[in-house]
Order: structure tokens, then sequence, then C-alpha cells
């Protein structure tokens, strides 16, 4: 493992640009002055993810007084954010990493072992 991929705590986190559910560019340091709630999560519309989005949603006005916003980061393209959205009435901003490009940059893409090996998001939040 590259250890320039890994975020250790009291670090500066690593800056990146993705798209998010409108196709909009959205980059980290357009952030600074503020805090970023970044969540990493598997894919959109499974039970596990959806709850976790809408907890983020539902204390809105907690982040806001804070000056934080909240970022969701997937390898799931911007159509299938936009539905999620939609779908759940969520009022976070999901951003598409389908090259696992940040994932990675995250430490949070990763070989797991569920009966069989693969590689995918393990669930953090930063």
């Amino acid at each position: 493992m590259c250890m320039s991929n890994i975020v250790f705590p009291n670090s500066k986190a690593p800056d990146f640009c993705l798209k998010d559910q409108d196709g909009n560019d959205v980059c980290l340091h357009n952030f600074r002055g503020g805090w970023v709630v970044l969540y990493f999560y598997p894919c959109d519309n499974t039970s596990g993810c959806t709850r976790e989005a809408k907890d983020f949603t539902e204390k809105p006005d907690d982040f806001l007084k804070r000056n934080a916003v909240v970022l969701g980061i997937s390898p799931d393209s911007v159509l299938s954010h936009k539905k999620f959205i939609e779908k759940h009435e969520l009022k976070v901003t999901l951003l598409s990493d389908p090259d696992h490009i940040v994932l990675k940059r995250y430490n949070v893409w990763r070989l797991k072992k569920y009966g069989r090996q693969y590689y995918g998001v393990v669930r953090s939040t930063f």
C-alpha cells in the first residue's frame, strides 16, 4: 500500500474536484474556512446507505449553524445520485467518483471479504 494514499488524523484533507448530482464540479478547496463532513458510502439505494443519507438530511440546521456542509461520495454515477436524492428527498450533496480516484486517496477503496474477495467502499466519515 502506498503511504501517500492514507489520511492520517490531524493532517490536511487531500483536495479533489468531483461532479455532483447535477453535473457541477465541486472542489474541496472551495470550502476553506468552513467545516466539511465528508462521508464515503458504497452504493445508492441500499438500506444502510439510504439510512445514512437520511440521517444527514434530518439535521440540516445543526450543520448550517456550524458553517458545515455535508458531502457524500460513492462510485455511483451522477444520474444515480440525482435519482437517489429525488427518490428519498435528500438534502445532501452527493459526488460521483466512478474511477475511485478520491476513494483511493482517502484509503476507503479496499479489499473486502464477505464470502468472496472484492474491492469496494469501506463506509467512512471524515
